[in-house]
This record gives structure tokens, C-alpha cells and sequence, in this order.
């Protein structure tokens, strides 16, 4: 059975228009967080998922322009899959202690 994406990022250097656009091209809701510089989008598509646009605190080039959250049972075999499957691991954390917000 295949693992859900739960959340997803946009990453940008102009964060209010990229939401721009994607409020205006597929009517979704976007609540711009000045304080955070975190845009949650609201897609309001029939089973599918919101997500996020915001700038990445630091300089480019990034990994990727977009991040997804994938829910999994096991983070730590996960991480081991990823790995067997060729990939890699931005960050190192302590698993045992990981939240949506320490591990991508």
C-alpha cells in the first residue's frame, strides 16, 4: 500500500507571487504569516491536500523548490529505504525524537 503525502512546500525567492498565482490560476486560499514568512495555502480540492509557500531562510541552491511530507509507520526504516533506493538524507536528527517540522 502506498504512503500519503500529507503536506507540501513550495520553496521561492518571491513567496507573495508565487501565492499570487496560484490563488489566482487555481482558486486556492492563501493566509500569508508575515511574522513566520509562511504562506498556508488552502487547495479546497476534493480529497486533496494543503500545503505551504514560503522563502527558505537560507541562500539557494536548495535541494529542490518543493518539500513533501510523506506519513509513514517507521521513520527509521523509511530512512533506511530512501537510502537503498539512492537517495539521500538532507539533514542528520535523532529519530526517536523527530516532528513533521525536523524531518523531510
Amino acid at each position: 500500500m502506498g504512503r500519503p503525502v500529507i503536506h507540501w512546500e513550495l520553496w521561492t525567492n518571491n513567496p507573495d507571487k508565487l501565492s499570487d498565482f496560484y490563488a489566482k490560476t487555481f482558486d486556492w486560499k492563501v493566509h500569508p504569516n508575515k511574522e513566520t514568512k509562511y504562506d498556508m495555502v488552502e487547495t479546497g480540492g476534493k480529497g486533496g491536500i494543503n500545503g505551504g509557500i514560503l522563502k527558505p531562510e537560507r541562500e539557494g541552491p536548495w535541494p529542490g523548490n518543493m518539500t513533501l511530507y510523506i506519513a509513514v509507520d517507521d521513520l527509521g526504516a523509511y530512512r533506511k529505504r530512501v537510502i537503498e533506493a539512492g537517495g539521500t538524507l538532507s539533514t542528520a536528527v535523532d529519530i526517536s525524537q523527530a516532528t513533521i517540522g525536523e524531518v523531510a
